[in-house]
């Protein structure tokens, strides 16, 4: 059951616990709100008898006084079985899709974008704690606590019971038959919020584009329409929903005229007293009240079927697994027959097969799209290969677990993340234990001194959000800070100065020719004289091995390399 519970609604083991819980106390919340109309039977049938004997007053008094406290009990224990487990259990479940996001491999964040899996951990997660707290507990606390007075109603009268409870499954009905209509609304809204989130994420973080290209009134359109959609989407799911929840909330109140109507004939045929009378019209009233909720509850918990899939998509999503332990025997790196696609159909790379050895820097160059950065991802496992097999000192890759094999690589990527944080903390990133002293040399290295201490607080400065106070080349050097800091012994850089001017590369090649001494690297450059001096060149053209060798021996030959190198010689000659 707890199983079941869990895939259903998204839970940990302990949340469905305390779902369970939680429906108990709203049956006994529930249970504990008709001990009043009992008390108002027996009052009602003393006063019919004659009045109410001087004896038994204090009998009604201590049970208005217990029924106020069975109340307050009950309430106070549906409360904390309810509210204060479901705060608990949206942390928990908000923190369990963070840790599964960071043990995915990045082929599943390909297929996503930053706005849904945002929406999944934030949105999602609360309207799960909406439901926990308000919808499942009360629902089935409701259904339950209605089944046990409906079975004692039949002790009093069966035809009276059936004339009050025909009309509940006739009006659960009615809603469930909208599972598949709340389904199809439910989905087509997450998809305009979704859009417009993108929409707005985008233009904050292109609005320098929009104004520079005086493009944002029509950007801004179309972001408008998005926003509309939004607005439009939820109120036709909305209407979808009420359509079926009002009519069988109409079905509901046609109860109480079956039990009037009911009631009166046999009242009137003398097999009904007066009192039973009564007592029927009074459950009836107090029955349909949690049963009205109820209808509007189930409704709600259908609608979270949607929420419910988009975190499950997550957490059944499988995981990169593999050993913690490392075997590697040094770190010659070795591609053999490997290939890869990002999607069916598509190959990025076909029969790649070269070795980088360590203490040389392999360096890989070719056309753009030839399949350079697939060949880093692929080294430090970010994806896993189709075809072939990865070693690092014979050990194959594809057997480690990923954090424990990202151990051994420092990386330093084209593209530099930076944190909304100080270039001390961002820099030490690299290793989080690194003492402050540790952190300044990684700095030095990488020419970070240069415009650190131009800045007011030195390396104490806040560099705003991705570093937005920073030029791209002192973003990127603070990028191979980290890997300095790190100091890993396969060292792979994907385009790491790119963003540097002439000056601070020289200084910051002088830096790596330290930093590389003894350790297998991979270096991912379009300009050829970055790469002049490696060990060995592998050229990739449209995702295969079009050539390798040493650069002298390569520019030998009339192919791909020595066609790239006379290109960037002559372009470096142009001039405007």
């Amino acid at each position: 059951m707890l199983t079941k519970l869990q895939k259903k609604f998204a839970l940990s083991r302990q949340g469905a616990k305390d779902l369970i819980k939680g429906c108990l106390a709203c049956v006994l919340q529930n249970l504990a709100l008709m001990f009043p109309v009992g008390l108002l039977y027996l009052l009602v049938s003393d006063l019919m008898a004659g009045g109410v004997p001087s004896g038994k007053i204090p009998f009604y008094i201590a049970g208005c006084i217990l029924c106020l406290a069975l109340i307050f009990l009950t309430t106070w224990f549906q409360y904390n079985a309810t509210y204060f487990a479901t705060y608990v259990e949206s942390g928990v479940r908000r923190i369990s899709l963070a840790e599964k996001l960071r043990k995915l491999p990045l082929s599943f964040f390909g297929k996503k974008d930053l706005a849904d899996l945002t929406s999944t951990i934030m949105a999602d997660c609360t309207f799960l704690e909406q439901s926990f707290s308000h919808f499942i507990p009360e629902l089935f606390g409701a259904i339950l606590s209605t089944t046990l007075v409906a079975i004692s109603l039949f002790f009093f009268d069966w035809r009276m019971a059936l004339a009050a409870l025909w009309v509940i499954p006739v009006s659960f009905a009615i809603v469930a038959l909208s599972i598949k209509v709340q389904d199809r609304l439910g989905q087509k809204q997450m998809d305009a919020k979704i859009a417009c989130a993108d929409g707005i994420q985008e233009c904050l973080e292109t609005v320098r584009d929009l104004k520079s290209n005086n493009a944002e009134e029509n950007y801004l359109k179309g972001l408008d329409k998005k926003i509309k959609a939004v607005e439009k989407r939820a109120i036709i799911s909305e209407f979808g929903t009420a359509a079926f929840v009002v009519s069988a909330q109409l079905i509901l109140k046609l109860g109480i005229a079956t039990v009037a109507l009911v009631g009166s004939l046999l009242l009137m045929d003398g097999s009904l007293n007066v009192l039973s009378f009564f007592l029927f019209l009074l459950v009836a009233s107090r029955l349909y009240d949690p049963m009205q909720a109820a209808l509007q509850n189930l409704a709600a918990v259908i609608s979270t079927r949607t929420h419910v899939a988009r975190m499950n998509e997550i957490l059944d999503h499988p995981v990169q697994e593999g050993d913690s332990s490392l075997r590697n025997k040094g770190c010659d790196m070795v591609f053999t027959h490997v290939g890869f696609s990002y999607n069916d159909g598509e190959t990025v790379l076909q029969d790649v097969s070269f070795t980088a050895k360590q203490g040389e820097v392999t360096a890989l160059v070719g056309p753009s799209g030839g399949g350079k950065t697939t060949v880093s991802r692929l080294a430090s496992r970010f994806w896993d290969a189709d075809k072939g097999t990865i070693t690092v000192g014979g050990m194959d890759i594809s057997k480690i677990d990923p954090e424990a094999l990202l151990s051994l690589y420092s990386i330093v990527f084209q593209d530099v993340t930076l944190f909304n944080n100080t270039i001390l903390e961002n820099i030490r990133i690299g290793r989080k234990d690194a003492s402050d002293a540790e952190v300044l040399q990684a700095a030095e290295l990488a020419n970070c001194n240069e415009f650190a201490e131009k800045l007011p607080k030195g390396f104490d400065t806040l560099i705003g959000e991705n570093g937005c106070e920073l030029s791209g080349g002192e973003r990127q050097r603070i990028s191979i800070a980290r890997a300095f800091l790190k100091n890993a012994p396969i060292i792979l850089l994907d385009e790491a100065t790119a963003s540097l001017d002439v000056e601070n590369e020289t200084l910051i090649q002088s830096a790596l020719s330290r930093l590389i001494a003894n350790k297998t690297v991979l270096v991912i450059a379009h300009r050829m004289r970055t790469v002049a001096g490696a060990d060995q060149i592998v050229v990739l053209a449209d995702g295969k091995v079009a050539e390798q060798g040493r650069p002298e021996t390569l520019l030998e030959q009339n192919g791909v390399y020595r066609h790239m190198v006379e290109v960037q010689a002559r372009s470096a000659t142009w001039t405007i």
